[in-house]
């Protein structure tokens, strides 16, 4: 896996498993949510000054966007967006 790769991977997996929204991840590390979902898609090269700002708003060394996932782990799932069930209407007589 390269480093694009790797880092997308991790990002993700420990966004997901805090329960941390996109959206809130990009904003409180300082960029756009478009950006963000991009570095999770691999479509981006963040600098590395980018990448220690998204582990220091993780909560984590800027190394462990490095780990390489184990031998058969799954992509981290995405997270709900919480939208609400659709309303059912109600026969009024």
């Amino acid at each position: 896996m390269n480093a694009r790769a790797l880092v997308a991977w991790n990002v993700r997996r420990i966004r997901v498993e805090r329960g941390i929204p996109q959206e809130q991840l990009a904003y409180d590390a300082g960029i756009d949510r478009s950006y963000m979902g991009r570095i999770e898609q691999q479509k981006e090269n963040p600098t590395i000054d980018l990448l220690d700002r998204i582990a220091t708003t993780l909560g984590i060394h800027l190394s462990e966007l490095f780990f390489e996932p184990a031998k058969g782990a799954t992509p981290p799932k995405t997270m709900s967006r919480g939208r609400k069930p659709a309303r059912q209407c109600r026969n009024r007589t």
